[in-house]
């Protein structure tokens, strides 16, 4: 794979659950404000099961689907069956779920996480990371506050190290 940058951005509680029933177990608007900034104008990459969970095609960005059901389509999305697929692609946002965080994180050079630091209850975790072969970049903390009453977090980005 030649991918110049391909970047995994998730929200994850402090046990990195990621889900619960193919869906996000928080309500928290300004992660997804943040998520937004960070993915307009790029292509994401998801699994199906991610997909199917969005009410519609995220607007200007590229939606590639990574599937092995040779016979799933969805309007709008583009779907390719293998990572050899995605080599012409000089960068990637990659946005879930489990399964395609899990199979692209070893070609990963940079992640962008949502660290909220409360515990809920899920059924879907962020694979394990070897924090070893990653330094952080940049971290905004949002702590609790007036516009934030539910809970504090974080905005972390870390960089490969090679």
């Amino acid at each position: 794979m030649t991918i110049r940058k391909i970047t995994l951005i998730a929200a994850m509680d402090l046990n990195n659950l990621i889900g619960n029933d193919n869906s996000l177990p928080w309500h928290l608007p300004a992660d997804l404000k943040f998520f937004k900034q960070q993915t307009l104008g790029k292509t994401l990459l998801m699994g199906r099961k991610t997909c199917e969970s969005l009410p519609f095609v995220l607007p200007k960005r590229r939606n590639l689907v990574l599937s092995r059901n040779q016979s799933f389509t969805r309007s709008g999305f583009e779907i390719v069956h293998t990572m050899d697929e995605l080599h012409k692609e000089p960068e990637l946002m990659v946005i879930g779920g489990a399964k395609i965080y899990e199979l692209v994180l070893p070609h990963a050079t940079n992640l962008i996480l949502t660290k909220i630091h409360t515990a809920f209850d899920g059924d879907t975790h962020f694979p394990a990371v070897d924090w070893s072969n990653w330094q952080i970049n940049r971290i905004t903390n949002n702590p609790i506050s007036e516009e934030n009453p539910d809970f504090a977090y974080d905005f972390i980005f870390y960089e490969k190290i090679i």
